[in-house]
């Protein structure tokens, strides 16, 4: 059998070690930077801003996310400052916040 017997362990030299340490520093380092990087630039998802909504609608699942800019955003204003229901009442101050208020949405839009 060619593997009969297991050969023992060397010991890691201080060379190994240091090479160790090293490589462990590096990963700590770039995990460290982007926890950082997420902490500080969270993504354009964050919120309601410069013509672009974000609604968080909840629902028994947990929930969803609608997002939209540019005519998209401003036809779902068109639509929310229109009606009644939940989740219009929900889009209307994420419209207001991106500056698309009633007022704004029905003057862009008439052309």
């Amino acid at each position: 059998m060619p593997f009969a017997s297991i050969p023992q362990a060397e010991q890691a030299t201080s060379r190994d070690k240091r090479l160790i340490i090293a490589i462990g520093a590096g990963i700590l380092a770039v995990v460290v930077a982007v926890g950082i990087w997420v902490a500080v630039r969270p993504g354009s998802y964050d919120s309601s801003r410069n013509g672009c909504i974000t609604v968080n609608i909840p629902n028994t699942m947990g929930g969803s996310v609608q997002h939209a800019c540019g005519t998209t955003a401003r036809t779902m204003c068109d639509s929310a400052f229109a009606a009644t229901d939940r989740v219009s009442l929900l889009t209307r101050p994420q419209c207001r916040l991106a500056g698309l208020g009633p007022s704004q949405t029905t003057s862009q839009s008439g052309g």
